[in-house]
């Protein structure tokens, strides 16, 4: 009996992995046939399964006034930029870096929006020369800045607002953004001050308001505890004679990992819009920053096992692939599926995935009942979404490379890194 491979909801239920002949596909790949051809660890994408993505989202827009700009910090390669360049989404950017690869990748500039706490004069400078559609601002101090920075350059800045709700998103501690000891984003106690300061600016313009509660949530009850404090404040705004044309809720949404159900686009979003004209603000543009539910089940990162090891407490499956290649297992404690690409019959026997890298947060995946032998290689599940993106060169080990698959077709979209790589940019004293 053929294995069933789990299909995600976030992936329209249409199988672009899958099993075929007892061997694991990505559409009409066979990624063993990746795996021995071009090396484990590796990174491989489904170009199908971007533009599904993507189609949920566009559907549940509709004819709204909605831009969609993915945030990009989920998988910045430029292979996946261009396809949602091709579809026609907005970018959310955190830094003058991701500022460079969305234009290197096509993008429409007037369809960024430059997040982030921490941005510097140069990184503000180069996207007020791109004429990136809004600065996503978080501080007050942010603000002075900018306008200076602006005003140098004969410019005003367009600005919204990072509003910190004060509101609990149910997500891990690391990826929640919206309550107050966060770092992120101006208190909502001290937003009409701040929106009043930005007013008194040379070197501004506002033009919106911007929330991010925080990452991978499978509840939009939190949206609108947002949504209603985010409305009042525009309502106090308007009165003091500052008008708003948008208003951004960011991304958040999740994935399905294991046993999740996420809520749809369609569910946010018809919510929202009922919200906005019940409140009278159906003519705001929305703008919306999803990252991981466009990217994070269109991935997978294969991985050969280097040898099994049974011992008293654990059985330990250690394989090629490491920590520095993904690191939200050890960072966030985060459940990734794992699949054999071959599944052996017989009695599964229950292993702890982790790699080479000499720390014991070296691991991917604990206590999964596989049937496996040295040298089988293992698919790791939902990989798209801050996996490469995080990758590092720990215990000096070179970057997988990544590939894109496209039908029956594949492409090498990121190149591996090789050992003199490493030795770039670096030098010894004489």
């Amino acid at each position: 009996m053929t294995p069933a491979y789990p299909v995600q909801p976030d992936l329209a239920g249409h199988p672009y992995f899958r099993y075929r002949n007892n061997v694991l596909y990505a559409e009409d790949v066979p990624l063993d046939h990746l795996a021995h051809g071009l090396g484990t660890p590796l990174y491989v994408y489904s170009r199908a399964a971007l533009k599904a993505a993507w189609e949920i989202y566009r559907s549940a827009v509709g004819q709204h006034p909605v831009l969609v700009c993915y945030g990009m910090k989920a998988n910045s390669n430029l292979a996946v930029l261009k396809e949602f360049v091709r579809l026609g989404a907005g970018f959310d950017i955190v830094s003058g870096g991701e500022l460079k690869r969305a234009l290197a990748a096509g993008a429409d500039p007037s369809k960024i929006v430059f997040s982030g706490v921490g941005k510097q004069a140069w990184e503000m400078r180069d996207a007020l020369s791109a004429q990136v559609k809004c600065f996503n601002v978080e501080s007050v101090a942010e603000l002075h800045r900018l306008s200076e920075v602006a005003e140098n350059m004969g410019l005003r800045a367009p600005v919204s607002l990072r509003v910190n709700p004060d509101v609990d998103a149910q997500t891990h501690p690391y990826i929640s953004t919206g309550l107050k000891e966060n770092k992120f984003g101006i208190a909502i106690d001290a937003a009409l001050d701040a929106y009043r300061t930005a007013q008194s600016l040379p070197g501004l313009d506002i033009v919106g308001v911007d929330c991010h509660i925080g990452s991978q949530l499978t509840d939009i009850s939190p949206y609108f505890d947002a949504l209603e404090k985010l409305l009042d404040l525009i309502d106090t705004l308007d009165r003091e004679g500052i008008r708003i044309a948008h208003l951004d809720l960011g991304g958040g949404l999740g994935i399905r990992y294991a046993d999740e159900t996420p809520p749809s686009p369609k569910a946010l979003l018809d919510r929202v819009f009922e919200r906005l004209n019940a409140r009278g603000h159906g003519h705001l543009h929305l703008v919306l920053e999803p990252g991981r539910s466009l990217v994070g089940n269109a991935g997978v990162l294969l991985t050969t096992v280097q040898y099994l090891k049974h011992a008293e407490a654990r059985n330990f499956a250690i394989v090629d692939a490491a920590m520095n290649d993904l690191l939200r297992p050890a960072l966030y404690d985060a459940f990734h599926g794992v699949r054999a690409l071959r599944p052996r019959a017989g009695a599964p026997t229950d292993y702890d995935i982790v790699g080479p890298v000499c720390e014991s947060a070296d691991w991917l995946a604990r206590q999964r009942p596989l049937t496996i032998q040295q040298g089988d290689v293992l698919a790791v599940e939902s990989a798209g979404a801050y996996a490469m993106a995080m990758a590092s060169n720990y215990n000096a080990r070179v970057r997988p490379a990544e590939v894109m698959v496209d039908g029956d077709r594949y492409y090498v979209v990121r190149q591996r890194e090789t050992l003199d790589d490493l030795l770039k940019g670096e030098s010894t004293l004489p």
